[in-house]
C-alpha cells in the first residue's frame, strides 16, 4: 500500500483554509461586538443628553406653569402704551411712557374676567351636499381671492418700478 503524494497536501491544504476560515470568522465577530459596544456607548451618552435636555425643559415648564396658575402677568410680561394706531393697522407702542403712568397710578384697576376670544373658521357644508352652482360659486370666490393676493403681492414687489 502505497501513499499517493497528492493526497496529503489536499488533506492539509483544506485543513489549512478551513482553519484560517474558522480564525477569521472568530475575529470578524470580536470585530462585531467592539463595534456594537462602541455603537451602544455613544448612543447612551446622547440618551443621557437627551434626558438632561428633557428634565431642563420640564423644569421650565413646571416654572411657566406656576407662574400662569398664580395668574400673575407682571412675573411674564411687560406694561406697555399704545400711543397711536394708523390707517394702515400699525400700532405703536411705548414701553417708557407704561412705566411713567404705572408709577403715576395709586391704585391698580382689576378688569372683570372675559371668555377668551377664540377664533373658529366657518363650518362649510360638506362637498357632496353642495350643489353643482355652489360649488361653481365657491370655485369662483377661492379663484378670486387667490388671484386678487397675487396681485397684492407682485404689486408690492414691483411697487417701486411703477411709472
Amino acid at each position: 500500500m502505497k501513499r499517493k503524494p497528492g493526497k496529503p497536501k489536499r488533506k492539509s491544504l483544506f485543513s489549512f483554509i478551513s482553519k484560517f476560515i474558522t480564525i477569521a470568522a472568530v475575529i470578524g465577530c470580536f470585530a462585531s461586538i467592539i463595534i456594537t459596544q462602541s455603537n451602544r456607548a455613544e448612543m447612551q451618552k446622547e440618551l443621557n443628553s437627551i434626558n438632561k435636555k428633557a428634565e431642563e425643559i420640564e423644569a421650565e415648564n413646571v416654572e411657566l406653569q406656576r407662574i400662569l396658575e398664580d395668574d400673575d402677568m407682571d412675573a411674564y410680561m411687560d406694561k406697555v402704551k399704545v400711543l397711536s394706531i394708523s390707517d394702515d393697522g400699525k400700532i405703536g407702542l411705548s414701553i417708557k411712557k407704561a412705566n411713567e403712568n404705572d408709577e403715576e397710578q395709586l391704585k391698580p384697576t382689576k378688569r372683570p374676567e372675559r371668555k377668551p376670544n377664540v377664533w373658529e373658521p366657518k363650518k362649510k357644508p360638506p362637498v357632496t351636499e353642495l350643489g353643482f352652482e355652489e360649488m361653481l360659486t365657491r370655485f369662483k370666490q377661492n379663484s378670486e381671492e387667490k388671484i386678487c393676493a397675487l396681485k397684492r403681492n407682485t404689486e408690492r414687489k414691483n411697487g417701486s418700478r411703477r411709472k
